[in-house]
């Protein structure tokens, strides 16, 4: 839920009030149901406000708690804060509000950083201390909430989006080359900190920031599965390990029903939606409401996967929703999923989750979502191979396989200007692979995949197209808990019946087996993928302009090549090479950037 921004300054100067209202008013789609300013001293804090939790006005934002001499900005859902009030409550803590906000500002008075170590939820969280003058932000654990950073001598502004640090103004927006590398090598994947514009950076997930009064700051990761198998866990065969799962998965779904509010399932008609839908009816769950999406049908690729989510919703009597978008409508809708997002995202899915969020949006303001089972299970095609390679040849093998495309490739297609110099992509990899922990060749894929590749292309993207139309998503199979333990699961049950064979085990018991054995799916948007007429004229403009012309990013006998024949490039894994760049363009050209 929500939107944050602020502005910190240390050199001595006022915060820039009016640059803090324009993030926050920038930040009105997230946070339809309220506004709020706060500043003392060097420190600005900006608030909208989506109404999940407490819906009354003293759970307002920014808040206060003038005793502690404290006060925060938050976005996001402590799911167990009803515990940890109850916790604090015997800690001798007093509170005014039902909401989960004021249970952050006082286990942040309790706890000091280590908050946020008792937190089960996704978070982005800015709290100032007033007698200090020190500002702590954090981040959740898996980074589904974003924090964007803009720092400029003597100040630093923050945001829940990027175009909101853009309102604020004075950011620079020249083009980061080793981002755009990672860009057009992972199919739009920047990992944090960096983003593509080189004056914009990330609050990297699980870290907690303090920043000191002149501007000093510390860094501190608080959270990472170890993806070794765990002693207290030894011993368990597959069955108990399916039990496992399931008990968890159990639990992370009930925790994420917290809300003053209605909360309904994206459902696709797959496994993993499939089985919030399952285990939310096991609760008890009543006309539970279900939302599908689909396309017509290009280039005789099938657009929809009713035929499932059909079946599902009536094995379950669920109230459900169906979007059917012609080929005519996408096209007119990618402008607006492009500024939405904080940043290019190539993923053709993104306009549909963008279509599908304003639908839902009109009945409901919180959905659970299936997202992030795929890398947390083991469920992508190209994990058996990776599992094969000896440990010390991971990185190699897991860049060769992930990568759209080489450095060697690149050199022909960016101008040399915006090539960055050695391999930083693949080095990326080797460095992150290198860290202590990971077991197994898989279990150091799957960290990578879950901790990084994962955070910053669907996680963010589900974000930015439901936030955008005031929709909360929240995301079971990302429950920390549940993260913990798939990470502690042995390889082996994650890659059997063709990938997230534990998971599948545990389906068995809740749905039809024609719901868990079904051919694996995925949210196909046709006119996309195969450059719809529609389409392709928007793609041709945006790369044919005087802007894309002056910028200069790309070769133009490469975009010639492809504006020829749009459909006939794809990159190593497959995606649209048409697209991925043209998006890029598209994306800096919506959000004014020269």
């Amino acid at each position: 839920m929500c939107g944050l921004s602020g502005e910190i300054r240390f050199d001595g100067g006022r915060p820039d009030l009016a640059a803090v209202e324009r993030m926050t008013d920038r930040l009105a789609a997230r946070g339809p149901d309220g506004r709020g300013l706060w500043n003392r001293g060097a420190v600005a804090f900006g608030h909208r406000r989506l109404k999940i939790i407490d819906l009354s006005e003293r759970a307002a934002q920014p808040l206060t708690d003038e005793e502690a001499g404290l006060t925060c900005v938050f976005n996001g859902c402590i799911y167990n804060y009803q515990q940890l009030r109850d916790e604090l409550r015997g800690l001798g803590h007093r509170f005014e509000t039902t909401s989960d906000t004021e249970v952050v500002l006082k286990a942040y008075r309790q706890w000091g950083t280590d908050f946020v170590e008792h937190f089960a939820g996704m978070f982005a969280i800015a709290v100032a201390e007033h007698a200090t003058g020190r500002v702590v932000l954090a981040r959740d654990r898996l980074g589904i909430k974003p924090m964007y950073l803009a720092e400029r001598p003597g100040r630093l502004r923050f945001a829940s989006t990027l175009p909101a640090l853009l309102a604020g103004g004075e950011v620079d927006t020249s083009l980061d080359p080793v981002a755009v590398h990672h860009y057009m090598s992972w199919q739009s994947t920047v990992p944090a900190p960096r983003t593509v514009l080189a004056g914009v950076r990330k609050l990297p997930p699980a870290t907690v920031r303090v920043i000191e009064p002149d501007g000093r700051h510390r860094d501190h990761r608080y959270w990472q599965p170890s993806y070794t198998r765990r002693a207290d866990l030894a011993g368990m065969g597959p069955d108990e390990w399916r039990d496992a799962v399931l008990a968890s998965l159990r639990t992370a779904v009930r925790r994420r029903m917290v809300a003053d509010v209605p909360v309904g399932v994206l459902l696709s008609g797959g496994l993993d939606s499939s089985l919030i839908v399952a285990l939310l009816a096991e609760e008890g769950q009543k006309d539970l409401a279900t939302f599908s999406v689909g396309f017509e049908s290009e280039a005789g690729e099938d657009g929809d996967e009713f035929l499932y989510s059909d079946q599902v919703a009536r094995h379950f009597d669920t109230d459900h929703h169906q979007l059917m978008v012609p080929s005519d409508r996408v096209s007119t809708a990618l402008d607006g999923a492009v500024a939405a997002m904080s940043e290019p995202m190539t993923s053709h899915d993104v306009v549909a989750f963008h279509l599908l969020s304003e639908q839902v949006s009109k009945d409901v303001s919180v959905v659970q979502s299936g997202q992030g089972a795929d890398e947390v299970f083991g469920g992508y095609h190209w994990y058996p191979a990776l599992a094969e390679v000896p440990r010390e040849d991971e990185p190699e093998r897991y860049a060769d396989v992930y990568s759209d495309r080489s450095h060697a490739e690149l050199a022909k297609i960016l101008q040399p200007h915006m090539l960055a110099p050695g391999d930083p992509s693949r080095e990326y990899i080797r460095r992150h692979m290198a860290e202590p922990g990971a077991e197994t060749a898989l279990d150091a894929a799957l960290r990578t995949e879950t901790h990084v590749m994962m955070i910053d292309d669907p996680v963010k993207r589900v974000d930015n197209m439901t936030m955008d139309w005031g929709l909360e998503a929240r995301v079971p199979f990302l429950d920390h808990e549940l993260v913990e333990l798939a990470a502690a699961c042995p390889p082996e049950l994650k890659l059997a019946q063709g990938g997230k064979g534990v998971l599948k085990d545990a389906g068995r018991t809740v749905l039809p087996r024609s719901v868990v054995d079904r051919p694996k799916g995925y949210f196909p948007v046709p006119a996309i993928r195969h450059m719809a007429a529609p389409v392709l004229g928007r793609v041709r403009e945006a790369l044919t302009s005087p802007a894309a012309r002056g910028r200069g990013l790309f070769q133009e006998e490469y975009v010639s090549r492809l504006l020829a024949a749009p459909d006939d490039h794809r990159t190593n894994r497959g995606a649209n090479a048409l697209w991925q760049i043209a998006l890029l363009e598209i994306w800096l050209q919506t959000h004014g950037i020269d």
